[in-house]
């Protein structure tokens, strides 16, 4: 079962393509991935599950754009994401993913990271367009 002190491990490799992270309390971790997107990853070490979260955007206040948006991000779900999902917190949309700790390798957290953060660098442009309607 991968520990506490492997994700910090894991996370000290990322850092090697740009990325920072600071353990804010511990097994909880935010990532500031490289590139030109403003956004970080939470990282929870909450066996038996390594949790990865990413708040995308506030809901759009208006029913005709939430119900867009909501319709748009399950086609996403079903489309273009191949570990995590779309899904919606209090007010907030958000990216997330679980990944379980019994037989977890760095490339498997990698490629999680990876999926999910092209996957926000691919979509933002759109989901922007929903942001900029409030």
């Amino acid at each position: 079962m991968v520990t506490r002190e492997d994700v910090e491990t894991f996370l000290d490799r990322l850092g090697t393509d740009g990325a920072t992270h600071a353990e804010v309390d511990p097994g909880l971790w935010i990532v500031r991935p490289s590139g030109p997107l403003d956004f970080d990853v939470v990282i929870t070490h909450n066996p038996p599950v390594l949790l990865l979260r990413v708040k995308v955007m506030p809901l759009p206040a208006d029913t005709a754009e939430l119900a867009a948006i909501s319709r748009r991000l399950l086609e996403l779900n079903a489309t273009d994401l191949l570990h995590g999902s779309y899904g919606i917190d209090a007010d907030a949309i958000v990216l997330t993913e679980a990944l379980e700790l019994a037989h977890l390798d760095y490339e498997e957290f990698l490629a999680s990271y990876e999926s999910m953060t092209l996957s926000l660098t691919s979509h933002m442009r759109e989901l922007a367009a929903f942001r900029e309607v409030r």
